[in-house]
C-alpha cells in the first residue's frame, strides 16, 4: 500500500511539473507574482516603451493619427504585452504611475519627432478608469497633462486620451468632470472597444468623448457572410449614432481588404489594424510620418516598399 501511494504521489509531482513547464497555472502564477513585484521598479528603470500603430482615413488611406501601445522590455523575459501586466497594475497604485508615464512619454516622443522635422499627427494614449475615479486623481490628471504639454511644448490637439468602454467607471460624474477639464484644454477623448461593455450608451451620453472606436470583434467577420450580417447592422448602427451625435468613428482590427471595402461601403471614416499598419517602435514610425500614406498590397500593408510584417 505504501509503495502504491509513493507511486501515485510521484506521478502527481511529475504531472504538476509538466503543467508548469507547459505554462500551466502554477508557473503562470509565479510569473504574475514576479511581474507585479517588479512593476514599480520597472517604471523607475525605464523598462516600458511604446509601439505606435497608425490610424487612417478610409478615402485615401492617409495617416490621421497614431495609437501608443504599451510594451514592457523586461530584462529577463523580453518584450511583454499589456494583456499580461495591465491587470496586475490595476490592482495597485502602479496603474496611475504607468498612466502618467505614458502621457509624458507620448509628449516627449512628439517633441523628438518635431525636432527631426517630421510632420506630426495626434497620438492617442490609453488611460485607466482608476486614473479617473480614484479620490483626487480626476482633479490632478488635467494638471499633470497640462504640465507635460508645457514641458515638451506640445499643442493640446496633438494628444488624445482613450478610455476603454468595458472598464468599470465607479463614479461616472467624477470621471466626466475630469474628462471635461481635459477637453477644455483641447484634448480629444476616445471611447475605445465600443460595443464590448455593458453600459456603452451611458458612456456615450455622459462622457465628453470625441471619437467612438468600434471594437475589432464586430469587424472580424465583415465581408464573409453568415454572422457578418449581424455585425454589419451593429457597425452601421454605430456609425449612424456617431454621425447623429457629431462624433468621429473609427473601426479597429482591420486585417484584410474585404473588411476595409465593407467599412468603406458603410461610410466608416477612419480605420486601424494590421492590414494597414502593424505597431512599430518610434524609429520605424518616422518613415510613416514622412510619407503620410500607406500602399495596400494583396497580402496586407506595405510601408514604403517594405512588408509591414
Amino acid at each position: 500500500m505504501a509503495r502504491l501511494a509513493r507511486f501515485w504521489l510521484g506521478a502527481l509531482a511529475l504531472l504538476c511539473r509538466a503543467q508548469e513547464g507547459a505554462g500551466g497555472k502554477p508557473g503562470a502564477s509565479a510569473r504574475s507574482r514576479e511581474l507585479q513585484a517588479r512593476l514599480d521598479s520597472a517604471i523607475a528603470d525605464g523598462e516600458f516603451c511604446f509601439h505606435y500603430q497608425g490610424k487612417f482615413d478610409t478615402a485615401q488611406l492617409r495617416l490621421v493619427g497614431l495609437e501608443a501601445l504599451l510594451r514592457w522590455e523586461h530584462p529577463r523575459h523580453g518584450l511583454i504585452y499589456p494583456n499580461e501586466f495591465i491587470g496586475l497594475a490595476e490592482q495597485t497604485d502602479a496603474i496611475a504611475a504607468l498612466g502618467n508615464w505614458g502621457i509624458d512619454a507620448a509628449c516627449r516622443q512628439l517633441a523628438q519627432w518635431r525636432a527631426q522635422g517630421l510632420p506630426l499627427v495626434p497620438v492617442a494614449v490609453n488611460i485607466s478608469a482608476r486614473q479617473l475615479c480614484q479620490p483626487q486623481l480626476p482633479a490632478q490628471l488635467p494638471d499633470f497633462v497640462l504640465g507635460c504639454l508645457r514641458r515638451h511644448a506640445i499643442p493640446a490637439g496633438l494628444l488624445e486620451l482613450e478610455v476603454t468602454e468595458s472598464c468599470c467607471i465607479d463614479d461616472m460624474a467624477q470621471a466626466a468632470q475630469g474628462l471635461r477639464r481635459l477637453r477644455a484644454l483641447g484634448l480629444a477623448i476616445s471611447l475605445d472597444d465600443y460595443g464590448t461593455g455593458h453600459s456603452g450608451l451611458s458612456h456615450v451620453r455622459m462622457l465628453p468623448i470625441h471619437t467612438i472606436k468600434i471594437d475589432r470583434s464586430f469587424i472580424r467577420d465583415l465581408g464573409s457572410g453568415g454572422s457578418a450580417d449581424c455585425d454589419t447592422v451593429i457597425v452601421a448602427s454605430t456609425l449612424a449614432l456617431a454621425r447623429g451625435l457629431g462624433l468621429q468613428a473609427l473601426a479597429e482590427g482591420v486585417e484584410n481588404g474585404e473588411q476595409l471595402a465593407q467599412l468603406r461601403r458603410l461610410g466608416c471614416p477612419q480605420v486601424q489594424g494590421f492590414y494597414l499598419h502593424r505597431p512599430a517602435p518610434a524609429a520605424e514610425v518616422a518613415a510613416l510620418l514622412s510619407a503620410g500614406l500607406v500602399t495596400v498590397a494583396k497580402h496586407g500593408a506595405m510601408r514604403h516598399g517594405a512588408d509591414a510584417q
